[in-house]
């Protein structure tokens, strides 16, 4: 695999530094911010001179003197108040591009070190539905698995599910007292909590009733433990067929429940050993040296004696230490949970547990009145809902564009595009960023969309059947960059190997989208500037290789999102 645009010219610039006494640290290339002045840029110049007290100027010209990249770059130029501007030569960059021709990894290469990461995402509660709020989880944490494993890591996908809780008392009051009839759905148990909900406040031996079984659950009572197991059973089931639409799955799906056993010999532990402490009754981890969190203890065991989530939190940690000697553990949440997460860390590091934790926060889904998405009855918009809805939209496109097609293929069709342009929407901005949802924008296919970056790997595969048919030999070892338009889409193209290591660093599969759709717009503008098919002969054969390497590209960046690409649309 080959060195990076980047990292060669890093490593050249590390020689230079170097030559200088200079600390070789300050060795950092970025892409240009404006494309008219270079190809790449380095600040470094400018660090020197504040440091040392020097005209930037000239130091840029000292570490000019010093580089040596005439073998990839033009004499490199200073700009500004001391930027040093890089421009590829187009001999180098045909060099590179022909690399990736045959490269299934389209130039991307394996980590050095490959770690093991333990994901939890999604993390939907039992006997409810899964709403459109699950979606940035889910979404999120697949494209991060994804973008990992693609790039050498050992990643271990865990829905930690929400199966234990208060709620399971009113689920089996209301199965055994209530319900008329076999609970079959998800929805039948909403409607079962609700009706009960409502009737205990009004009712005090209801709802002692309803506490009582809750205990017999908790002590393990047969008649409520498999009614429990039911619950679990009918939400799974609608769990995952929407999972299997979304094409995610995981390896490990253990709920809160798996850990109840744990709990109490965890609690008293942490006491014993001086981690927890008893307030006012309730037992707590302080934090008396922490800056943010010595006035916010946590809580891990009620004074009526009952656990909460954080005291599970802290087992599921403890479980997925012993299991999988992780590297990092990565919670896919958002970013109202982020004081749990700090407690939970930073109890994490009173325990011994050294393995990086971060919590990756995510903003909320907002109508396009920015306002949260609710029914008109005031509830949260079901995923299934929305799922649906997208799969209806996208066909009634597809049909529009492409009313020969069969019905079979128009919903073939409509998945991927359905589906792919509601996982865009959500990946395509800053996670922490409140998508605003429209359909019409997310369908379009103008724009930032997954449809728009669909109909260019279309529309490259219809020009490469095309030349099959007219009897090309589609298969090329190299490419000549004689159009700007050609230049531009080599250095894209090589840049994605840039990209995506990039990802991982902020958990930002934005900056995945953005590369893909700076190279779909510019596949457009080659399409419009410069003619493929009716090309000579041998610019003919340069521009089909073009075209055939963005769509591997195209079609990879889209898979390391978790969204299909269709053949045709």
């Amino acid at each position: 695999m080959q060195e990076t645009l980047q990292s060669l010219l890093q490593q050249r610039l590390g020689d230079a530094l170097l030559k200088l006494h200079v600390d070789c640290s300050l060795a950092l290339v970025t892409p240009a911010a404006d494309i008219r002045f270079g190809d790449y840029q380095t600040n470094a110049a400018m660090v020197i001179a504040k440091q040392e007290r020097k005209n930037p100027r000239e130091v840029a010209a000292q570490l000019i003197e010093q580089l040596q990249v005439d073998d990839i770059a033009a004499t490199p130029e200073i700009a500004g108040p001391g930027f040093i501007n890089f421009r590829l030569t187009t001999s180098f960059l045909e060099k590179q591009i022909a690399t990736l021709l045959n490269d299934p990894r389209c130039g991307v290469a394996l980590v050095d070190k490959p770690q093991t990461i333990v994901i939890d995402f999604s993390s939907p509660n039992v006997a409810k539905p899964m709403h459109v709020g699950h979606i940035k989880s889910t979404v999120l944490g697949d494209a991060l698995a994804r973008i990992a494993r693609f790039l050498g890591h050992h990643v271990i996908t865990d829905n930690h599910l929400g199966d234990w809780g208060t709620q399971f008392g009113k689920v089996i009051y209301g199965v055994k007292n209530i319900a008329k009839s076999k609970i079959e759905t998800v929805h039948q148990l909403v409607e079962l909590y609700r009706e009960v909900n409502e009737k205990e406040e009004h009712d005090p031996e209801m709802k002692a009733a309803v506490r009582e079984e809750l205990v017999k659950l908790q002590q393990g009572d047969a008649e409520n433990v498999a009614i429990w197991k039911e619950v679990v059973a009918i939400s799974w089931k609608e769990f995952e067929n929407i999972y299997q639409q979304l094409n995610i799955s995981f390896d490990e799906c253990l709920g809160e429940s798996s850990y109840n056993e744990a709990l109490e010999p965890l609690v008293k532990r942490l006491e014993q050993e001086g981690i927890a402490e008893e307030s006012q009754g309730a037992l707590v981890v302080f934090f008396k040296n922490h800056p943010t969190l010595a006035e916010k203890p946590f809580l891990i065991r009620k004074a009526d004696g009952g656990f909460l989530y954080a005291t599970t939190d802290i087992a599921t940690l403890e479980y997925r230490k012993e299991r999988w000697h992780p590297d990092a553990i990565w919670y896919v949440c958002g970013m109202p949970q982020q004081l749990h997460f700090e407690q939970l860390f930073a109890t994490a590091k009173k325990i011994g547990i050294s393995c990086e934790l971060r919590h990756i926060s995510f903003g909320s889904i907002l109508g396009e009145d920015r306002k949260m998405m609710k029914t008109r009855s005031g509830e949260n918009v079901e995923l299934n809902a929305l799922l649906e809805e997208a799969l209806d939209r996208a066909f009634k496109l597809v049909s529009e564009k492409n009313p020969g097609f069969s019905d079979a293929e128009k919903k073939e069709i409509a998945q991927i595009v359905g589906l792919g342009a509601l996982k865009y929407a959500d990946l395509m901005q800053h996670r922490t960023t409140d998508t605003i949802f429209s359909w019409e924008k997310m369908l379009s296919f103008q724009g930032n969309t997954a449809p728009y970056l669909q109909n260019a790997y279309v529309r490259i595969q219809s020009i490469l059947r095309k030349a099959k048919e007219a009897g090309e030999v589609v298969a090329f070892d190299s490419i000549k960059l004689q159009e700007d338009a050609e230049r531009t889409l080599a250095l894209q193209l090589l840049q994605f190997a840039e990209v995506v290591p990039a990802i991982l660093s902020d958990a930002r599969p934005n900056i995945l989208c953005l590369a893909l759709y700076e190279l779909a717009n510019s596949f457009h503008r080659f399409y419009e500037q410069c003619p493929i098919l009716k090309a000579e002969e041998s610019v003919k054969q340069s521009r089909l290789a073009l075209a055939q390497l963005i769509g591997c590209v195209l079609r990879c960046g889209l898979e390391l999102l978790g969204i299909k690409v269709p053949e045709r649309m």
